[in-house]
């Protein structure tokens, strides 16, 4: 899919995708990259919080999508809203190159104690 890390901290995590590769029928970014790239940015992030003694597995992912992204790069920023022993949940914003909001993502992870 193209996903490069840009920054990866606890307080976010940055990443981008290529629109190229990763259209819809319609030469649009598909709705489904765009999940994607939330759910690995969001998962990375939980995974920083509870890495080693516990491990992040994706609950619950929704996505609203605001606009389409037609080429170029979109760029992910995910941020923790909450951080808890057995669930995290994090908020991701996807921009394209203009700065625009094209979509709002909202993850949760559960926090296994064994490895899946």
């Amino acid at each position: 899919m193209g996903i490069e890390l840009v920054k990866v901290g606890l307080d976010e995590v940055v990443g981008t995708l290529p629109v190229a590769g990763n259209r819809q029928p319609f030469g649009l970014l598909h709705g489904g990259a765009s999940a994607v790239l939330a759910e690995s940015l969001g998962s990375t992030l939980s995974a920083l919080h509870v890495l080693p003694d516990r491990f992040p597995v994706g609950l619950e992912l929704a996505c609203t999508h605001h606009a389409a992204a037609k080429d170029g790069l979109v760029t992910g920023v995910a941020r923790p809203i909450h951080v808890g022993r057995s669930t995290s949940t994090s908020e991701i914003v996807i921009t394209d190159e203009s700065g625009r909001r094209i979509c709002t993502a909202k993850l949760t992870c559960l926090h296994r104690d064994s490895r899946p």
